[in-house]
């Protein structure tokens, strides 16, 4: 995962106040269910906003997001396109696990981190090639989107992997 941090320091935000950077990110392939989606170009800009509430930080990252894999139901190319935008926030002094963002450490921001995990969250459960996929058959494999369902029919008996256990006594 590539790294991108942003020196929060650096930025010499008092309380009240807040910017907007720009950053261009790596986003490397995501891992989901087993199979690989890429990032569309792999480089993107993303926006960030940071401020700086009393005792802490505020922050938001926006950025496009366009990906290519394989269709969840019948393997073929599938792309979709989505709108990244995450908040965070790092509120120092409190014990309260939810107002500590995982992604700042020592006045440092990941967003390299950051950007990853927010584009594992935005791509949709079901990436599909078109929203009528038909998938696999279940019996031969072959794909259902284009095959003529009349010429696709198969014996409705019985799988024949089973047929042993009609052998098998039971008393």
């Amino acid at each position: 995962m590539p790294t991108t941090i942003v020196d929060l320091a650096r930025l010499t935000l008092s309380h009240g106040e807040g910017k907007r950077l720009d950053f261009p990110v790596r986003l490397d392939p995501l891992e989901l269910g087993g199979q690989a989606y890429a990032a569309t170009p792999g480089s993107l800009r993303a926006r960030l906003d940071v401020s700086r509430p009393s005792g802490g930080y505020a922050f938001r990252l926006r950025f496009p997001l366009h990906f290519e894999g394989p269709c969840m139901r019948c393997l073929e190319t599938a792309a979709a396109k989505t709108e990244v935008d995450a908040r965070e926030v790092d509120q120092h002094g409190t014990d309260d696990e939810e107002l500590h963002s995982p992604y700042v450490v020592d006045e440092e921001l990941d967003l390299g981190r950051w950007v990853h995990d927010a584009a594992v969250l935005a791509i949709p459960t079901r990436v599909l090639c078109r929203p009528d996929c038909a998938g696999l058959c279940p019996v031969c494999g072959e794909s259902l989107n284009d095959a003529d369902p009349s010429a696709h029919e198969h014996g409705t008996g019985p799988d024949p992997r089973w047929n042993k256990l009609k052998d098998l006594k039971l008393e």
